[in-house]
């Protein structure tokens, strides 16, 4: 099983990638820094200098409807944003 979910590609995480070399992906809930690291390096073929992690918890969302009121819950996850070494560079579009 995969560490990493889906890379982040928004605006923001755009941005950060051209000026401050950092890219943020979704990953597994119960992986540490150490594998993160390991898994972007051989994923991308870079080096990675840090690892940074968020948890994010799941909120509850409801909505009005004509049958009534549904409600819902999203799901956990953890985002990491890993900063590379100077001159790495991961470009997401390349195999689209």
């Amino acid at each position: 099983m995969s560490i990493i979910i889906k890379p982040l590609v928004t605006e923001k995480m755009t941005e950060q990638g051209e000026t401050l070399n950092q890219y943020g992906f979704v990953v597994r809930r119960d992986a540490n820094k150490i594998e993160i690291r390991k898994a972007v390096e051989a994923m991308y073929d870079v080096q990675v200098t840090s690892v940074n992690t968020m948890r994010y918890p799941g909120k509850t969302k409801s909505r009005y409807t004509k049958s009534g009121i549904l409600s819902g819950k999203t799901s956990a996850f953890k985002k990491a944003i890993v900063k590379l070494a100077e001159g790495d560079k991961i470009d997401f579009y390349s195999n689209i």
